[in-house]
This record gives C-alpha cells, sequence and structure tokens, in this order.
C-alpha cells in the first residue's frame, strides 16, 4: 500500500542541521588536507607514484577501522564515536602542519608526516560518517521520512568537497602551507561544538551471550545484493571522474573545460538530493536504484562518442542526477534490512566497500585504461552497472507505516 503524503514537506530540523555541520567540519578537514599534502610533495619534488601512495592512504585508515567503529557506535551512539573522531581531524591537522614547519632538507620525514596526517584525517572523517549516518537513521519515523533524512545529509560531503579544497588552495596561495593547514585545524573544532548540542541517546541494553559475527550480518536477506549495488554504482562515479580528464585531453578540452564538467556532475548531484525531500513518499527504492543503473549504462556506452565540451557537460549534468539519486535509497533500505541494534556495523561494511573502490579501482581503472582505451573502459563499466539493475529491481524492504 502507497505511503500516505505528508501534510507537509519539511526541511532539516534542528538536529540534521548539527548533524550535517558536524560532518561538513570532519570532511572539510579531510578534503582540504587531501588537496594541500599532494600538492606540497609534489613541490618538495616527490615522484607521482609518490602521491599516488599518499592519496591511497586516507581510503587505508578507514578501510581498517570501519568494522570496528561500526561496533563502537553500536555500543555508544553518537558522542563517543565522534569526539574520537575529532580527535584524530586534529591530530591529522597537527602533523600536516608540522610538514610545513619541516626543514626543506628533511624531504622525508616531511613525507611521514604527511602520510600521518593522510591516515588520521581519514580515519576522523570515516569514524564521523559512520556515527552521523547511524544517528540520522534513527530520527526518521518511516521510509519516506528517511529518504528525506539522508536526502540532506547527502549535501554534507558534498559541501565539504567544496569549502575544504577552496580553502585550502586560497589560503596556500595567500599565506602558504603553515596558513592553510592553520585554518583546516580549526574545522574538527566547529565539528566538536556542533556535536555538543546534538541530544544524547539512552545507552542501549547489552546484549547476552556472545556477539553475532559479521559474517552473520552480511547473511541478512538482501544485504549482500545492496552491497554489490552499492559497490557497481560507486564504481561508477570513480571511473567518470577518473576517465573524463582523459576524454578531455584526447579531444583536446581546455583545463577550465574539463573543471566545468567535473563541476556540472557535482552541482547536479546536489540538486537531486535537494529535490527527493520533496517527492519522497513517491519514490520506492529498488525503482531509483534500478533505474539509475540503467541511465547509468546508457550514459556510459554513448560517452565515448562525445566530442563536443557543451555535450559531455550535458552528459555529466544527467550522469550526476542519476548518481545523486542513489545514496538517500542506499541508507534508507540499509537501515530497513538490518537489525536495529547493528545499523552502525551495517554502515561500516558499506563504507569497507566504498572506501575499498576508491583506493583500489583507480589503480585498476589505470591499467585497464592503458591497455584498452578509455572508450572500452567506460563500455565495460556500462555493462557490469547494466546487468547489476537486474538485481536492483528486487531491492527494497517492507514499507513502514
Amino acid at each position: 500500500m502507497p505511503e500516505p503524503a505528508p501534510a507537509r514537506l519539511p526541511g532539516p530540523g534542528p538536529l540534521l542541521v548539527l548533524l550535517i555541520g558536524a560532518q561538513i567540519g570532519l570532511h572539510a578537514c579531510m578534503t582540504g588536507v587531501r588537496m594541500a599534502a599532494p600538492l606540497q610533495t609534489l613541490r618538495q619534488g616527490h615522484a607521482a607514484w609518490v602521491v599516488g601512495l599518499l592519496m591511497g592512504l586516507f581510503a587505508l585508515a578507514p578501510i581498517a577501522l570501519a568494522l570496528q567503529t561500526g561496533r563502537l557506535v553500536d555500543r555508544r551512539g553518537y558522542h563517543r564515536p565522534m569526539h574520537l573522531a575529532v580527535v584524530l581531524a586534529v591530530a591529522g591537522a597537527l602533523c600536516a602542519a608540522a610538514a610545513a614547519w619541516l626543514p626543506a632538507d628533511w624531504p622525508v620525514a616531511t613525507l611521514l608526516a604527511l602520510c600521518g596526517a593522510a591516515m588520521l584525517v581519514g580515519a576522523g572523517a570515516n569514524i564521523g560518517l559512520i556515527a552521523t549516518q547511524r544517528t540520522a537513521g534513527r530520527s526518521a519515523r518511516d521510509p519516506a521520512s528517511m529518504r528525506r533524512v539522508f536526502s540532506w545529509l547527502g549535501l554534507a560531503p558534498a559541501l565539504a568537497n567544496v569549502v575544504g579544497p577552496v580553502l585550502a588552495g586560497a589560503l596556500i596561495d595567500l599565506g602558504g602551507f603553515r596558513f592553510a593547514y592553520a585554518a583546516l585545524l580549526l574545522l574538527p573544532f566547529a565539528a566538536w561544538a556542533c556535536t555538543r548540542r546534538v541530544p544524547r541517546e539512552a545507552p542501549p541494553p547489552r546484549p547476552g551471550g556472545p556477539r553475532p559475527s559479521t559474517w552473520e550480518l552480511l547473511r541478512t536477506p538482501g544485504l549482500r545484493r545492496l552491497l554489490l549495488v552499492n559497490w557497481l554504482l560507486s564504481s561508477s562515479w570513480d571511473v567518470h571522474a577518473f576517465l573524463v580528464p582523459v576524454l578531455g585531453h584526447e579531444r583536446g578540452f581546455s583545463a577550465s573545460a574539463i573543471g566545468l564538467v567535473l563541476g556540472l556532475f557535482a552541482a547536479a548531484v546536489a540538486a537531486v538530493r535537494l529535490v527527493i525531500p520533496l517527492v519522497a513518499h513517491h519514490l520506492r527504492e529498488g525503482r531509483v536504484l534500478a533505474g539509475a543503473m540503467l541511465v547509468t549504462a546508457v550514459l556510459f556506452a554513448f560517452y565515448p562518442f562525445v566530442h563536443a565540451a557543451w555535450l559531455m557537460a550535458l552528459f555529466a549534468t544527467l550522469l550526476g542526477l542519476a548518481l545523486g539519486s542513489v545514496q538517500p535509497m542506499i541508507m534508507t533500505t540499509l537501515h530497513q534490512i538490518t537489525p536495529h541494534e547493528r545499523h552502525g556495523e551495517a554502515i561500516a561494511l558499506r563504507s569497507m566497500t566504498i572506501n575499498a573502490a576508491s583506493a583500489l579501482m583507480p589503480l585498476v581503472f589505470g591499467a585497464l585504461g592503458a591497455t584498452l582505451g578509455a572508450s572500452t573502459l567506460f563500455w565495460l563499466m556500462g555493462a557490469a552497472v547494466g546487468v547489476g539493475s537486474v538485481p536492483a529491481r528486487r531491492i527494497g524492504a517492507p514499507l513502514g507505516p
């Protein structure tokens, strides 16, 4: 039976505003360091492969700590993990600042400090993300309100991906890396200020007997299918970000044109997440996910034939609308099909798949792209996503009242 339309279409409430603010503070610190640290490494004369290794470290700690974080969030709620996330982010920003103060003739020490910064801020941002998503999901009353919650929450990383790099880049030009890292150091404290105002939840009852294993959680009906679909869509996002500069360079586009294409993609992602709260009561997760995958497959099939910058910008906008609609549906389904007391651990499993894809898939894309070409890689990814739309149609949970 369809869910009744709400009497009004609410915007984000006070709790959600605080959760978004805290996540922006942590995530913007990470994205700012992720922009500045490779640039500092290159300016010190390190090879490109060193920069690639440094970038991979931002995802390494989240992969290693995700399950422990999910279990901690399930046991302790929101505040304890968020305080840990703030401490890690501050420690990471301090490592980055220390790297900027080290003498120029200490390149190895500087690189090690930046590697430490990458792991610490990456871990802090991911711990904060898992805690925030679990708390946000529990604030929703029904599936429709949950879709709205995760649509609003999905704006946080989009805004942080603008705030962090833009702030870091402007301050590097204005006052150097020391100035930039000092400003990024303040962002986790802004997250901490938001966290303090989030109401504390009652501690969950301690379960009797041994804790069920993660493998048992993976046997939850529909969870493995959901994680597979999530991985395919996340990889589609990564392959687009990887190949647009490659295709743009082959077509002779300017750097500003390539940047505009990627910017329109990000803008479309944000736009669709602003629209979803207005139509959430009409949406069904399986239909939205399958539709997004089919649209992605079609766009990837024709992307290699695009030779005009304006047409590539149109394709990127359509792709952003499709992929931007996915995260609220994934998170809503995840909260409905997994046990209430293990939401944090389930979110952690999703986080592991996304971070593993972000860390490993660029290497795979690079190898396949060099061997087969960018066009073939688009077609292979499009075929995989198109096939994945079949199990995506079966994703969903019984609707709430």
